[in-house]
């Protein structure tokens, strides 16, 4: 399975990349079936994007839903939690868009059934980044979440970096119209290189889907490309 890849001339350039390729995609969605349904990722990689998906006034914001692909159980407001972050890059208007992952329920696994409940069959486009670990999305190294065939919104069975996470599984992103990945920097190099030759050895080499896009900075990349 080809990955369709660009390559960008550092991060500032391939997160504007980015955030066109998903106000591109928002726009064709609401074109064909009158809604954008997107789903973001995690992490400090998307920060950037985020950004500039706020400032565009060409993203079809009335008209789009964003969902998360992971988040860590922390409480609300808890500077490790993703949507604190995704919410202070976007405009109160814009924040009317977003349907948080309930991490703060008694009952996670219950929690993460009424999420996927509520996710649509075909998410029009799921960003996902990549961690120097491989892992993309909360499916982590070693975790039973990647055996999930099928929920496509489960928890991870143990901590990562100090937090169990709800998160998107494999059968969740093999449905998406399409997947953007945004790889930055020379630390995922070497899971970049094994993501774009099918190397299931990595979480992230595991997500089957017919229609992927890598944009990357040179430095992610390296000097072979």
């Amino acid at each position: 399975m080809a990955i369709e890849t660009e390559v960008l001339a550092d991060a500032a350039a391939a997160s504007r990349r980015a955030a066109e390729a998903i106000v591109a995609a928002g726009q064709e969605a609401v074109a064909e079936r009158g809604r954008f349904n997107l789903a973001l990722s995690g992490g400090r990689t998307p920060w950037g994007m985020i950004g500039l998906l706020g400032d565009d006034a060409e993203m079809p914001w009335e008209q789009t839903r964003i969902y998360q692909v992971d988040e860590r159980v922390a409480p609300p407001g808890d500077e490790d939690r993703n949507l604190t972050h995704l919410v202070q890059m976007l405009s109160i208007a814009h924040q009317a868009a977003v349907r948080p992952m309930p991490v703060t329920s008694r009952d996670l696994e219950l929690a993460a059934a009424e999420y996927e409940a509520h996710l649509p069959e075909e998410i029009d486009l799921v960003h996902l980044g990549l961690g120097p670990d491989g892992h993309t999305a909360s499916l982590i190294p070693n975790d039973l979440v990647l055996e999930e065939r099928d929920l496509r919104v489960a928890m991870t069975d143990r901590e990562y970096e100090g937090h169990r996470r709800m998160t998107i599984t494999y059968p969740g992103l093999v449905g998406a119209r399409r997947i953007l990945w945004l790889v930055l920097g020379e630390k995922v190099r070497e899971p970049l290189a094994k993501l774009l030759t099918g190397d299931t050895s990595i979480p992230a080499g595991r997500v089957e889907n017919e229609n992927q896009l890598v944009i990357a900075d040179k430095a992610a990349m390296g000097e072979a490309r």
